[in-house]
């Protein structure tokens, strides 16, 4: 291969690394909504957020979960949503279901 070639795939691999971390790097806002009827535990990985029923939080200026979170529910096994979770995402509990939704900021 030539030079020039190698300066372009090398370029192309950085730009699409950038891309991709950058994607899921801004810090903002992740929303947990819990519309189930008990008392939830959030794990991000290094926060534990407590949610009552029927409520919600906020992690102000978060970002994205460093990896998977764990969602503690009273009577069931813990339920793990693969991470990084990040702003744009909305951790939304309904009773016996953990999901994610995408929301309209991030």
């Amino acid at each position: 291969m030539s030079s020039r070639t190698w300066r372009i795939g090398g370029g192309l691999v950085a730009v699409a690394l950038t891309v991709s971390l950058t994607a899921c790097s801004d810090a903002g806002d992740l929303s947990i909504r819990n519309e189930g009827s008990a008392d939830v535990t959030v794990l991000t990985g290094d926060e534990e957020v407590t949610v009552s029923a029927g409520g919600g939080a906020v992690l102000l200026d978060y970002g994205c979960t460093p990896g998977d979170v764990t969602v503690e529910l009273p009577s069931d096994e813990p339920v793990v949503l693969a991470g990084p979770v990040c702003p744009g995402q909305e951790i939304v509990i309904r009773d016996g279901t953990v999901g994610l939704e995408r929301t309209n900021a991030g």
